[in-house]
């Protein structure tokens, strides 16, 4: 039996394309000690993949409902899955 770890993918809308919302969102998961990734989707949205302790999802996620200076979040919303392997570091897929 495979060890299985938590992880929250996300999905941020409103204005959060085109106002640094990748690099911010990257830069604060490294700040907090998070993996995953984060890209931007055609809908105009962005979704990322936050893995690590709970305190620190849940520390991501709320700066995630903020997000950088010029972005204008209007929502996000949160799912609870499970990663057979945790990601090694953070990054900006697409």
């Amino acid at each position: 039996m495979s060890d299985q770890y938590e992880a929250v993918r996300a999905r941020i809308s409103g204005k959060v394309q085109g106002v640094g919302f990748r690099v911010w969102t990257r830069d604060e998961a490294l700040r907090l000690g998070v993996t995953g990734w984060v890209r931007n989707e055609a809908d105009g949205s962005v979704a990322a993949l936050i893995a690590g302790s709970d305190g620190a999802i849940s520390a991501m996620i709320e700066r995630l409902k903020r997000g950088p200076a010029g972005a204008s979040v209007s929502g996000v919303e949160t799912e609870t899955i499970r990663l057979e392997k945790t990601p090694a570091d953070f990054r900006i897929t697409g």
